[in-house]
């Protein structure tokens, strides 16, 4: 499904997270890394050219594999799982199915997809770090999350004419106006570095993947880049990596305090990962 095309006046991005932001229990134990607590928070953000196109393909593959016989008995096929019936969810869907998933998002040769890598080790120690001198600080997962937010968009405010951001929902609260300032704040950050000013509207729109096919392929985005973190998986990055513009490791200081940019000319694989703390 190759095109081309010219970039349009309004923006459209996909945001979605992999892992969880929880870092201890209620009696306040560290979590991190036992069964059940993610290693790594993970913030993904997809560029789509033509997201109703995108929608579409999705939309038309799942009603194709529902209409298999060979899925017939497939628990996760039926309507009442609330899973792959409804919408695709890497981590709820077959292998099979994962597989006609993957081969769509490779056909649509536009996406580009942006990631921010972060060690809830490290956010432990920083949390641990600000209680020593404010007993009152109290850590809420939403905090790193918006941190991650102004981090990733610091540099994609500023180029187009209008951007319409869709972010996947977190439980039932509205943070719409949250997210909204976060984006501001990102858009400030890079003014005050860069001296460039934008005043480009942007929507945002708290969206669920069932909802639209767009966060459903960011989440296979995210999938593929969490199996090699916590797995040491590689396969499925490798496979969509044509598609990879930029992840941040922001806590491997191995060589730098800014992290590690993996990009097309530094490929992240399982290998560049040896070693890391």
């Amino acid at each position: 499904m190759k095109r081309n095309h010219k970039t349009t006046p309004l923006r459209y991005y996909f945001v979605d997270e992999a892992g969880d932001g929880t870092l201890f229990d209620r009696k306040g134990h560290v979590l991190v890394g036992q069964q059940g607590c993610s290693r790594y928070f993970m913030l993904g953000v997809l560029d789509v050219p033509r997201p109703a196109e995108l929608n579409q393909a999705l939309h038309e593959l799942r009603a194709r594999l529902l209409a298999d016989p060979y899925f017939q008995s497939v628990p996760s096929m039926q309507a009442a799982s609330k899973k792959t019936a409804l919408f695709f969810h890497a981590k709820d869907d077959l292998p099979e199915v994962r597989r006609e998933v993957f081969s769509v998002l490779k056909s649509f040769d536009d996406l580009r997809f942006f990631a921010i890598v972060t060690d809830k080790l490290r956010t432990v120690q920083y949390v641990q770090a600000r209680n020593q001198v404010d007993t009152e600080y109290r850590y809420n997962p939403n905090e790193l999350y918006d941190y991650l937010v102004r981090r990733q968009f610091r540099d994609r405010l500023h180029k187009d004419d209008a951007y319409e951001i869709h972010f996947a929902k977190r439980g039932s609260s509205d943070r719409t106006a949250a997210l909204q300032n976060a984006l501001q704040s990102a858009r400030q950050r890079f003014f005050e570095k860069w001296g460039v000013a934008s005043q480009a509207p942007m929507q945002v729109i708290p969206n669920t993947p069932q909802n639209h096919g767009c966060l459903q392929a960011t989440d296979y985005f995210l999938w593929a880049l969490q199996r090699l973190y916590e797995q040491g998986e590689e396969r499925y990055l490798s496979y969509l990596w044509s598609s990879f513009r930029l992840v941040q490791d922001i806590d491997d200081q191995r060589s730098a305090r800014y992290g590690v940019y993996y990009t097309e000319k530094k490929p992240l694989t399982k290998a560049a990962l040896e070693g890391r703390k």
